[in-house]
């Protein structure tokens, strides 16, 4: 007599449930959170100002691992056939439905309370628009509609120091703009990057990614292109008035770096080459807004 294997889950509940946040995403989300709330306040903050910055972290956060649980869930079919995200426990089916949309909804009610209970509502209903920016916009209807998904869905992505901003300050500035215009402009050359040296992956998944779409040599002329665009988004905060020599200084160097990768992307590709472009644009995004952060504080 034979029984039936039983499929174990490779980790535990709580780690397959912590996976569907996406940490590393959410982490860089929340960081562009707050240096928006930093930039938002003109002198060194106050304990309550603090405070209120780590609520607000929290709530964002929240709402966040909320999206990217429910951008997982939708997602399973296209996820187990890449090996990127094959290992996904809803790709792998060790979550149910249920348990992954539950996961999801209570991660959004949860940060919602917070954000409307302790910091404002404007942060509150920015912080939603996001979430069904991303999760329902961009994941349901965007991506698998058009090449461009990554550019007009980069909107939601863009959005976390205008939540950042709101935060503080009750208000939307041209500063919290400026901010998203950096991310926005930012976001088709970074997954573009990784689109092109995992092709084969978004080719089996069905999804009309770019490289899929229009090959190799159009794509990477396009990260190009957009690393040019990016060098004059990042001077325009000196440009602004809201930093000063030595934000503008980082913005110029790091932006050439990422036109000098682009540049050589699209005349001399090669794989490991679009490895490391996508590599050095999470280097550049992070050196750009801590470059913001001390600027603020130190001139």
């Amino acid at each position: 007599m034979t029984t039936k294997a039983t499929a174990q889950p490779s980790t535990s509940r709580l780690a397959q449930f912590y996976v569907l946040t996406k940490p590393r995403v959410v982490q860089l989300i929340v960081f562009c959170a707050f240096i928006g709330m930093v930039l938002a306040v003109p002198q060194w903050p106050t304990g309550d100002e603090w405070l209120r910055m780590a609520v607000a972290c929290a709530g964002i956060w929240l709402v966040a691992a909320a999206a990217a649980a429910f951008n997982c869930l939708v997602e399973k079919t296209i996820d187990a056939r890449m090996k990127r995200t094959a290992w996904r426990p809803t790709a792998r089916g060790e979550l149910t439905t249920a348990q992954a949309l539950g996961f999801s909804a209570a991660l959004c009610c949860a940060g919602c309370f917070v954000l409307l209970a302790y910091v404002n509502a404007l942060t509150m209903w920015l912080t939603l628009a996001t979430f069904v920016g991303y999760a329902v916009i961009y994941t349901v209807i965007l991506k698998p509609l058009t090449p461009q998904n990554i550019v007009i869905g980069g909107a939601s992505g863009a959005m976390p120091p205008v939540l950042g901003w709101a935060a503080m300050t009750g208000t939307v500035g041209p500063e919290a703009w400026l901010l998203f215009l950096i991310i926005f402009i930012w976001t088709p050359p970074h997954f573009w990057a990784l689109a092109l040296y995992r092709v084969d992956d978004y080719r089996r998944s069905g999804l009309p990614m770019l490289p899929v779409t229009h090959g190799q040599q159009y794509t990477a002329r396009h990260v190009f292109l957009y690393t040019l665009a990016l060098l004059a988004v990042t001077l325009m905060p000196a440009g602004y008035g809201m930093s000063s020599w030595l934000y503008l200084g980082v913005a110029f160097v790091l932006s050439s770096i990422f036109c000098v990768y682009g540049f050589f992307l699209w005349r001399d590709y090669s794989d490991a080459l679009a490895r490391k472009t996508f590599r050095f644009s999470l280097w550049h995004l992070s050196g750009i807004f801590t470059a913001l952060l001390v600027d603020h504080f130190l001139l």
